[in-house]
């Protein structure tokens, strides 16, 4: 069974880790995808391959915090397809957890425009052809650092802010048929994490720390993206879905 069959996808930040992941499962799914992100090299190697694979998948090189680069990738995926179903916000930093004290103004701007108001220009601009194409899903990719304090003051805040925009976007857009939720993952081996996650000790932190023991997969999470992308979640908006191994239930 194709849960996307007929769905027309954009998805950012998708040249590795989650987004990756969740464009490659929404194209195995039946999805039209426009994958995006800024690292465009990184991300035309995957596509071209899924697209021999003859998965429906094309890309276009995104900086998410560009109200023009948003239009481009609108634009795009209606010159491709015809329509928008499906937005997934994922492109995001981080820049480590970082006290109020020790954070620059500079690097707090650039995480809330890359983390927060990157969604919300992407939400501004796709939500018209959703509505045009009789209602679809937004999943906003934020994180359990949304949730609880303890991970970096600028990338908490942001991470907050997006779990918030969810649920507001969700209240004014139900009437509509567009349901809007967020994904907060926990601690999950990514290209933008590996660096941190691989440092001495910090494996058996992030384990200790997670009742299940260990370190998430890119995969799951995408698998909960692609049960908030399909309308199997119809009745679902207005959310968070935590894939943490159990971290913020303690």
């Amino acid at each position: 069974m194709l849960r996307l069959k007929n769905k027309v996808a954009i998805v950012t930040g998708a040249a590795g880790g989650i987004g990756a992941a969740i464009a490659k499962l929404f194209a195995d799914e039946g999805a039209k995808v426009l994958a995006t992100d800024i690292q465009e090299e990184k991300l035309k190697a995957w596509v071209d391959i899924a697209k021999s694979d003859g998965l429906l998948i094309d890309y276009i090189k995104h900086n998410v915090t560009s109200e023009t680069d948003w239009k481009k990738v609108a634009d795009h995926a209606i010159s491709l397809y015809g329509k928008i179903n499906i937005l997934v916000n994922n492109a995001g930093i981080y820049p480590g957890a970082m006290d109020c004290e020790n954070t620059s103004i500079d690097l707090w701007g650039k995480v809330l425009s890359i983390n927060l108001t990157g969604p919300f220009i992407g939400c501004k601009t796709a939500i018209p052809f959703i509505r045009n194409a009789g209602g679809g899903s937004i999943v906003n990719i934020a994180s359990i650092a949304g949730l609880v304090g303890g991970n970096g003051i600028a990338y908490s805040a942001s991470k907050g802010g997006l779990v918030l925009l969810s649920k507001d976007l969700a209240m004014n857009l139900a009437k509509d048929k567009i349901r809007v939720n967020s994904i907060c993952p926990g601690g999950v081996l990514t290209p933008m994490t590996e660096t941190i996650m691989k440092s001495p000790g910090m494996e058996d932190v992030i384990k200790n720390m997670t009742p299940m023991g260990r370190i998430g997969d890119s995969l799951e999470i995408a698998l909960g993206a692609l049960y908030l992308a399909s309308d199997e979640s119809s009745f679902t908006t207005g959310t968070e879905l935590v894939i943490d191994g159990g971290a913020v239930a303690r």
